[in-house]
């Protein structure tokens, strides 16, 4: 009985999850159509659903820590908490910085239109960096390592496209011998995608200890650290 009760806790925490990663990869997609379309109500409809994430990540919080002391879990089932605990620290993020994209399209809503095609792989990026978040979710819905191991590849390919960028912004503020707002902005969204997509791969590696219980550390905003 003790184990059955154990398991619809496991479950409902499994299904918590499924929610917060939902909410969070629906924010980042509609992000992107705000970048190409500066669809503002549809920006501030991303920054409000934030507060549902963060209410999310706290109520996942407080279930994987009443898991750990009324049922002191070990082996598998312990990884597979500890790495709940981790990995919404990193959906979260991504959601913030989905919400803060959306600010910043605010921001420059009342400047000229902003010259996307002097931006060419910004979108890609964009849209490279979605396909990172989607299949770590992906990787956690079918525990799936070979997922796992597709995601921690394509993050150099979001590397290679965020330095493109940067040198696309920085050739554009060179031609007009200024540092234009606008161009600043775009960076910082460029940012933010590089961001995302390393939470991504933590959120993969996460799953992956779930799984083998091995973990090689993380990756934050471009870094290595130890887990």
């Amino acid at each position: 009985m003790a184990r059955d009760r154990f398991d619809e806790q496991l479950s409902q925490l499994n299904t918590q999850l499924l929610k917060m990663n939902a909410l969070v990869e629906r924010a980042l997609n509609n992000a992107i159509i705000v970048l190409e379309t500066r669809n503002i109500q549809l920006a501030q409809e991303v920054i409000e659903s934030d507060s549902d994430v963060n209410a999310l990540e706290r109520d996942i919080e407080a279930q994987c820590l009443k898991l750990i002391l009324r049922e002191q879990p070990v082996a598998k089932d312990l990884h597979k908490i500890s790495a709940a605990l981790k990995m919404i620290t990193d959906i979260e993020r991504i959601g913030d910085q989905a919400a803060d994209i959306c600010r910043i399209v605010i921001d420059m809503a009342e400047a000229d239109p902003y010259p996307l095609d002097r931006v060419p792989h910004l979108m890609p990026l964009g849209k490279a960096t979605v396909e990172m978040v989607g299949t770590s979710i992906d990787a956690f819905i079918a525990q799936d390592l070979d997922k796992v191991k597709k995601v921690i590849a394509d993050d150099d390919k979001v590397d290679d496209l965020f330095f493109v960028v940067k040198s696309e912004l920085l050739a554009w503020m060179r031609r007009l011998n200024d540092a234009d707002v606008v161009a600043v902005d775009l960076l910082l969204i460029a940012k933010y995608f590089e961001r995302i997509a390393d939470h991504a791969q933590n959120t993969a590696e996460w799953v992956q200890y779930s799984l083998t219980g091995e973990h090689k550390g993380v990756r934050y905003y471009g870094q290595k650290r130890s887990s």
